[in-house]
């Protein structure tokens, strides 16, 4: 198995756990990473309300990178905004033709062409249909028993491009979780939007929304995320909502690659728990006590 990475911007800054355990468990399984070199940001919220064309251009931009370097045609991504941006470039251009020109003759200007060979992919489809249940359960050395975890997907990494699983009743976590001894905790929150930049312009709405959710979690020990706007969301107003609704609801949000390598056996530091606002000693004293597989 072997991939282009695209990390993107929040995984160089607010979400670097998600891009160290995602390079670690991912090394752990036996996949290979390569990074698209020279990539840029791909304009992430931001760029549509300044300018369409800035915001086709920006994620063409890494595409052309990847289909330059060659070695593979298929870019995975785990940050779902920049899925999200890349995935919608890569489906456009397969349909207008005249879109794919316009888009050239603005990369033109650095030398590159977009010729729409690459397939774009989040690391929640990478790890559902390429790695599997079985390859998880066989690398599974410290399984996670005694742990009951939400899988929370957010919504860009399901909408609009129902790629691998049902935007609404999305269930592909679950075989993942169970393999690496998990307990899965059934809720119907998996798809239900955190809020995403509301937290910035109206926050009463956003602090609502993640309440909804935090409140539904309760009983996991872990909520697990693939998303570095939903994790920060889910992770830093715990205290606040908690205060505000008169009830504890703080609990771990975790990026699903650092819940499956410690199932791998990657330490908490390869995985960089440090990093993570949101982890409660519950889980940490339930982790530790987690009995290995027998060499």
């Amino acid at each position: 198995m072997k991939y282009l990475y695209y990390p993107g911007c929040s995984l160089e800054g607010s979400a670097r756990e998600y891009d160290l355990s995602t390079r670690a468990f991912l090394t752990a399984i036996g996949a290979e990473l390569v990074e698209i070199e020279d990539w840029t940001c791909c304009g992430a919220s931001a760029a549509e309300a300044v300018s369409q064309n800035l915001a086709l251009a920006l994620p063409a931009r890494n595409l052309a990178l990847a289909e330059k370097m060659g070695g593979s045609n298929e870019i995975l991504v785990p940050c779902s905004a920049c899925y999200l941006n890349l995935k919608a470039v890569e489906e456009k251009v397969k349909h207008d033709v005249d879109l794919l020109d316009r888009i050239n003759s603005i990369l033109a200007v650095e030398g590159l062409h977009l010729a729409g060979r690459v397939r774009v992919r989040h690391l929640l489809e990478v790890i559902v249909r390429d790695i599997g249940p079985d390859l998880i359960a066989k690398k599974t050395v410290q399984p996670l028993e005694g742990l009951s975890i939400a899988p929370y997907y957010g919504c860009q990494c399901l909408r609009p491009y129902s790629v691998f699983d049902d935007p609404e009743a999305p269930q592909s976590m679950t075989p993942i979780l169970e393999a690496a001894g998990a307990a899965v905790h059934h809720w119907d929150m998996g798809g239900k939007c955190c809020g995403a930049s509301h937290m910035n312009t109206k926050m009463a709405v956003g602090m609502e929304l993640v309440r909804s959710i935090l409140s539904r979690a309760r009983g996991a020990d872990a909520v697990v995320t693939v998303c570095p706007m939903c994790q920060m969301n889910l992770e830093a107003y715990q205290g606040k909502i908690s205060k505000l609704d008169g009830k504890n609801l703080a609990v771990t949000v975790l990026y699903l690659p650092q819940l499956l390598g410690l199932a791998l056996g990657l330490s908490e530091q390869e995985v960089r728990l440090d990093l993570n606002l949101a982890v409660t000693a519950g889980f940490q004293q339930k982790l530790r006590h987690s009995e290995p597989v027998p060499a």
